[in-house]
């Protein structure tokens, strides 16, 4: 029996080795069966990308989708550069879509933009090269199509059904505190002009109105709701007032109409019911920038 122990541990021995073995290969096989490249049904077509892309270019609007779905950007465009809550992009190379020998030296292995963007062409021979048409897609399932993209569907449906459920929450606790009539609308100054916006424009108005139900302003709805933003004259300003204004307010640009008369007797003014906020942190629709407006709202109009 002394003589069979030592032989019955090597034999042990040998067989966890064995099942180590197998076990790593197992998991080097895995490794091996996963694809570099995927096919990605663009609106323009079919497209190969890469499986798991590590160094992506985003020429517009989309970088905020990408980074909430933890994939690094190695070039972004200026409006998205300059977006405080883009934390992340403090250090990444700013680009355009003219900018052609910078891409190259960034080299990129996906590029990302709207599909008005120029040297198209020139840019597929860099990298594989996907676009989106601005509106084409409502700005939950322009996410999902992003996880796509990215080979990260599932993680992209997870927020969406998320941040439905937590939007709707909010809306019905908004209304029960303003009353099921009270009316939102949004405004924001660029240079001397003021614009207000439809539902999905971004500025937080797919929050206020696709998903909380807000009322938009009679006037908004008429000029705004189809084209998605209307330009008006600071002097009219009051016939788009909801009882409640979200004011996107651009520090740089024409503030002059809030010291005028006509401004201080919109009733949203007296009873002090604007809220203002940096406009550059409420430009995009993507994940990051909604739950930073989502708690804009929650903090505005609850309290919370």
């Amino acid at each position: 029996m002394k003589k069979l122990l030592p032989f019955l541990l090597i034999l042990v021995l040998i067989l966890s080795a064995c099942g180590g073995q197998t076990t790593e290969k197992n998991e080097e096989k895995k490794e091996a069966d996963k694809p570099e490249t995927i096919t990605y049904e663009s609106e323009n077509g079919p497209v190969e990308v890469p499986a798991n892309p590590e160094r992506v270019v985003v020429l517009s609007s989309f970088a905020g989708n990408v980074m909430a779905l933890d994939v690094d950007i190695v070039g972004v465009d200026s409006w998205s550069k300059m977006n405080p809550r883009f934390e992340q992009l403090k250090d990444v190379e700013e680009v355009t879509d003219e900018n052609l020998e910078k891409i190259i030296e960034l080299n990129p292995d996906l590029i990302i933009g709207l599909s008005n963007i120029k040297n198209a062409d020139k840019l597929k021979e860099i990298a594989p090269t996907v676009t989106f048409t601005y509106g084409k897609l409502d700005y939950l399932n322009q996410h999902l199509e992003i996880g796509k993209l990215l080979n990260k569907e599932e993680e992209a449906r997870k927020w969406i059904e998320d941040f439905k459920a937590e939007s709707k929450a909010a809306g019905e606790e908004i209304k029960a505190k303003i009353g099921e009539d009270a009316t939102v609308s949004v405004i924001e100054n660029f240079d001397k002009q003021l614009y207000v916006f439809g539902e999905y424009w971004a500025r937080g108005t797919e929050i206020l109105y696709q998903e909380m139900k807000l009322n938009m302003p009679e006037k908004v709805k008429e000029t705004a709701l189809k084209p998605g933003y209307y330009a008006i004259s600071p002097e009219v300003l009051t016939d788009y007032a909801g009882d409640y204004m979200i004011f996107s307010k651009n520090a740089e640009g024409d503030t002059s109409f809030q010291e005028t008369e006509t401004y201080k007797n919109i009733p949203a003014v007296k009873n002090n019911q604007v809220f203002e906020v940096n406009a550059k942190e409420f430009y995009f629709n993507d994940p990051i920038s909604l739950e930073y407006q989502l708690e804009f709202f929650k903090k505005s109009f609850l309290n919370k």
